[in-house]
């Protein structure tokens, strides 16, 4: 499991062309490929999910995912001080429970917990390099 807790989702125009210049260009590894539209990328001892923007709507292109231990007592404390929860607590097949809060300024955060360590193959990712 990745150990970042701060996580920045950049988009692109291309997946595989950005994870390609990348990793030649920065040194990153891929960790892992979310069928054809997310990689996540080791970054030292940190981590970069990039996403494909071919089918982003307006305004969300770019977020920050964080890591919390408890997904819904955080929603519920970001929503009681005014955040728009666009995404509830929710369990993905990939073991991590997320929701997304839209913050005062407009922008987009998810914040994930891990609830299982599920091989990549089991959802349908591709794993990469360690």
């Amino acid at each position: 499991m990745p150990v970042s807790t701060v996580i920045p989702v950049l988009t692109y125009p291309s997946l595989s062309e950005a994870v390609d210049w990348l990793c030649a260009a920065f040194g990153f590894t891929l960790r892992l490929r979310i069928f054809d539209h997310r990689a996540q990328l080791n970054a030292g001892d940190g981590h970069v999910v990039v996403k494909d923007g071919g089918t982003l709507e307006p305004g969300s292109r770019d977020s920050v995912m964080v890591r919390v231990a408890d997904a819904r007592a955080h929603c519920e404390r970001a929503e009681a001080h005014g955040a728009r929860i666009a995404m509830p607590p929710t369990d993905f097949p990939y073991g991590e429970r997320q929701y997304t809060a839209i913050d005062f300024a407009g922008r987009s955060w998810t914040f994930s917990e891990s609830i299982a360590d599920v091989d990549p193959r089991d959802w349908g990712g591709t794993p990469g390099q360690a």
